[in-house]
């Protein structure tokens, strides 16, 4: 494989302003164990983007990306829960099911905005006289606890979450939710003559509000009679500075006390009982940005200009009170202004998120702190934005409203740098949301949230040099779409909306009598098969099905098959129906008849109304047949991809005229023909579990069923950034699969099976370098690797921290006797190494895990159904033990192979004709190429 690599293409990540995490902790009704099925973690930047993520016990898949717009920033983001219903069970008694998660957000404007988390598009709009909002928090839900009565409860979920949100011009307005809204319901404070700006805002309870203004002041505001209880004052500036201090974040504890970062650096921490100051910390060099506190109120964390991220914490007293504050740990883990925290400490997960101008999410421990690493989370987009036309060697790059194609030079002409031969600047405010281009490059697809355009690409036929001449052409469709893809034939484009509706549009191409080809009026519609979803889940319900939000699409090879994925794991497929004539009509509509059909395609799955069969040329689509055999994925998918097939073994072209006409008696004629060669479509999961389908029989491939994966390569098993995209080599009697993310290159050889793994061997090809003849033990291999297997029960951050990197590596233990020894109790002294200690627990975790005869079992079986004599192997290593391990190792290193060379990859697109040696480009954008602004403080760093 040739590999042009390039870090030409311009992508410039946004700035996170705003984090916020669904759910604070799990709720006090719900199992012990678990954390809310709905919890996600939703991140603002400042293109206007929001994006949705799922922990999903420390995988952090990113799911949906809600698309921004020109001039638009998400300055804040906040969650609400509708109130919990009790609902009647059959067999008597009550069942509990959790309200709805809603989702608002603020940017530079003096209204507030509530996302249609199904859709992505802005649900409703707070209306009001107030000015320019710059901050806002939710109302706490009522505490409810399992020691509770039911009626308590029932009464507690009776009342909606209100918004508090404070203005430029220094008022703070009370919002309701009620009714399925967002309106204005009261002021709580107006604005006086100083109109001095609301620079954060916090709930201290259901019915008080704290506010950090910038002229040093902290107002304690009552929200049932919108009267002021308290001031705070925190007194003037420090000497030779600005005269006010500016509160740009004010936390409250669970015991009622709360703290403050400002503007010169220092926390303060209040009673909150009388108002007044306890303690005061300078933890900073320059302005505190945000403040996170744990739930037991014995942590704060803080992130500023500085780009520290701080902690600090105090000794836990009888009761509710606490002791002494104390600042413990500072560390740099952005590049610039940490701007936003977001914290959640459940059961299982238990971090705090940050983020600010560097793009970066960093993940941190909160209850291993100091006993875990810190993570960072992608901040490249989990679907790379590059497509590319493979014969005429250009690659598409989009971000937010532009449009670059490049042409990309062989190497056999020559090291020439790709040139930018066409550049497209979307009218509209909204941001690309999708893009593609066809095999060719005749034809280019973008899509906003807005709407659908299609561009005619011919090569210019000006002097000025190698340029592409761009022409817009008609859509029929006029509403906005989330996924747009082109058949690699050119003559279909599939659409996905934002309402996850799949439209198919017919283009003919270009004749000699008209240079640019036409897109027929009339879209053709298929449906989605009906599908169970969790109904536990707050995110579904009757006002939308979140997790059946359709996040993946792709044509195969041969245009023949199309396939969707949801976020829930369905993957469902549709085919193309009868063979292209070019004497049938165009478009033949068949309106759908009152009387009860056989036909599945006119009856709707998901809607009362029948649908209208559509026929163009010949052809149409209709759901696979065998769509209802494929299982559910485990986990959401990453991505999709066809395995490209040969062309002689396609679709055969018919022989003379194939179409079947209309007649009298039947003027809507059906075709029959299905395609008869099944294209393998690959599917990886979040937990990187790799399937591959064959649709038309709906199962399985014989290659998937002999490698499970427990045969997977550690190296694999071990990765924690998730799969962006993948690339086929099956030219020149190859079958590699090529899986790529941000910091990884993997290739699978499907021609062959994988090694029988021995429980996960570490000590396989590229992974820890052992001397012959030496045993390395499992453990000690992953503790040495790059990228070690977290313990179980972490807590989704880092990996754990070893002991030989702790500082310490000994302690000693005194007993009390009463003998004579070297304790001044009397007693004798033991060393005891930590190490052991660690080992000690590692081993009882072991407990747990398969013992060597399980293994064996299960190389045993891989073996008989790989079609291998299990007897017959076994005789073979005790005869040649040693030829058998040599011919072991070279399977190995044939069979899979890896780097990490390549970091971070924004993604990875093939160009050069199929008959041809595989010629990819990737596509590098280091962090530290960025184009940041300055740093206000320690530029001389």
């Amino acid at each position: 494989m040739d590999i042009h690599r390039a870090r030409f293409v311009p992508y410039a990540p946004s700035a996170i302003n705003a984090l916020a995490f669904s759910h604070t902790q799990p709720d006090d009704l719900a199992p012990t164990t678990q954390d809310p099925t709905g919890l996600r973690l939703a991140l603002g930047r400042a293109n206007g983007n929001i994006e949705i993520w799922n922990p999903s016990g420390g995988a952090w898949v990113q799911e949906r990306v809600f698309p921004g717009g020109k001039e638009r920033s998400v300055e804040g983001l906040v969650w609400t829960q509708e109130p919990d219903e009790w609902v009647n069970e059959p067999g008597g008694g009550k069942k509990r099911v959790e309200g709805r998660l809603r989702l608002f957000s603020i940017g530079y404007s003096n209204s507030v905005t509530e996302w249609d988390l199904v859709s992505g598009l802005p649900a409703r709009q707070s209306s009001g006289n107030s000015s320019e909002v710059w901050c806002f928090a939710a109302q706490p839900r009522r505490a409810t606890s399992r020691g509770s009565n039911k009626k308590d409860a029932i009464e507690g979920g009776d009342e909606h979450q209100q918004l508090a949100a404070g203005c430029a011009d220094g008022t703070v307005v009370l919002l309701s939710t009620a009714d399925n809204d967002v309106r204005f319901e009261r002021f709580l404070s107006r604005s006086t003559t100083k109109k001095a700006r609301v620079l954060s805002i916090a709930f201290k309870d259901r019915n008080v509000v704290l506010a950090g203004y910038a002229d040093s002041t902290i107002r304690v505001l009552d929200t049932r009679n919108a009267s002021v209880l308290r001031t705070i004052s925190l007194g003037s500036g420090p000497i030779g500075g600005p005269k006010d201090i500016l509160v740009w974040k004010v936390k409250c504890f669970p015991n009622g006390d709360f703290v403050s970062g400002d503007s010169t650096g220092e926390i303060r921490i209040y009673d909150g009982k009388n108002y007044s100051q306890k303690q005061r910390i300078a933890g900073h060099e320059a302005d505190i940005l945000d403040l996170a506190v744990s739930q037991d109120g014995t942590m704060i964390f803080s992130g500023g200009m500085d780009r520290r991220t701080c902690c600090y914490t105090c000794s836990k007293k009888k009761g509710n009170k606490v002791g002494q504050w104390a600042k413990v740990s500072h560390q740099r883990h952005h590049e610039h202004d940490v701007k936003a925290m977001a914290t959640y400490e459940g059961h299982q997960l238990n971090v705090l998120v940050s983020g600010g101008i560097d793009t970066k999410p960093i993940v941190l421990p909160i209850r291993q702190f100091g006993k875990e690493y810190s993570r960072s989370l992608p901040f490249l987009p989990h679907t790379p934005p590059l497509a590319s036309a493979r014969e005429a060697r250009l690659l598409v790059s989009w971000w937010n409203c532009e449009v670059r194609i490049w042409r990309v030079k062989s190497k056999q002409g020559g090291s020439e740098k790709p040139k930018v031969v066409a550049r497209i600047a979307l009218q509209g405010q909204e941001n690309i949301t999708s893009a593609s281009i066809s095999r060719d490059g005749s034809l280019l697809a973008v899509s906003t949230a807005a709407e659908v355009k299609l561009f005619h690409v011919a090569p210019s036929t000006s002097s000025g040099g190698p340029g592409l001449r761009i022409r817009k052409l008609e859509m029929p469709t006029s509403t906005g779409a989330k996924l747009v893809r082109i058949a690699p034939n050119g003559k279909w484009i599939g659409v996905v909306t934002v309402a996850d509706e799949i439209r198919f549009v017919r283009v003919i191409p270009a004749e000699e009598t008209s240079e640019r080809p036409r897109v027929l009026r009339e879209p053709l519609h298929v449906h989605r098969l009906r599908r169970d979803t969790d109904s536990r889940d707050p995110l579904n319900g009757p006002w939308g099905q979140y997790n059946r939000s359709i996040c993946h699409a792709e044509f195969s090879s041969t245009s023949s098959f199309f396939a969707v994925a949801d976020l829930a794991g369905y993957v469902d497929t549709f085919v193309v129906e009868g063979y292209e004539d070019a004497t049938a009509p165009e478009l033949d509509i068949a309106k759908p008849s009152s009387t009860p059909s056989t036909d599945s395609e006119e009856s709707d799955d998901e809607h009362e109304e029948p649908i209208a069969r559509i026929t163009s040329l010949g052809q149409r689509w209709i759901r696979n047949p065998s769509a209802h055999l494929l299982p559910r994925l485990n986990s959401t998918p990453l991505f999709l991809s066809f395995k490209p097939i040969p062309e002689d073994a396609a679709r055969p072209e018919p022989n003379g005229n194939p179409a079947v006409h209309p007649t009298r008696h039947n003027p809507h004629p059906r075709p029959r023909y299905n395609p008869e060669t099944e294209e393998p479509l690959l599917v990886v999961s979040a937990k990187h579990e790799l399937y591959e389908f064959e649709p038309l029989a709906g199962r399985l491939s014989d290659w998937c069923r002999r490698n499970p994966p427990s045969s997977y390569p550690a190296q694999f098993q071990r990765l924690k950034e998730p799969v962006k995209g993948c690339i086929w080599d099956v030219s020149h009697e190859n079958r590699r699969l090529w899986l790529y993310g941000e910091n990884f290159l993997f290739m699978f050889d499907l021609s062959q099976d994988l090694p029988l793994s021995r429980g996960g061997d570490a000590s396989m090809n590229g992974a820890v370098d052992v001397a012959p003849g030496a045993k390395k033990r499992k453990r000690d291999a992953l503790t040495e690797s790059t990228h070690q297997t977290p313990r179980r029960g972490h807590a989704g951050a880092g990996d754990v921290v070893r002991s030989r990197q702790a500082p310490v590596s000994k302690i000693r233990k005194f007993e009390s006797g009463g003998g004579k020894g070297e304790g001044s109790a009397g007693g004798r002294s033991t060393w005891i190494d930590v190490g052991a200690l660690d080992r000690t627990a590692e081993s009882d975790d072991d407990g747990e895990e398969e013992d060597e005869d399980d293994r064996q079992a299960r190389r045993l079986t891989l073996a008989s159904l790989r079609g291998r004599e299990v007897n017959g192997v076994e005789t073979a290593a005790e005869d040649g033990e040693g030829d058998e391990e040599e011919e072991g190792r070279k399977r190995e290193k044939d069979a899979w192979w890896h780097t990490l060379k390549y970091r971070p990859i924004l993604g990875i697109v093939p160009v050069g004709r199929d008959d041809e040696p595989l010629e990819v480009v990737l596509v590098e954008r280091p962090s530290w190429e960025l184009d940041l602004p300055p740093r206000f403080v320690g530029a001389h760093e």
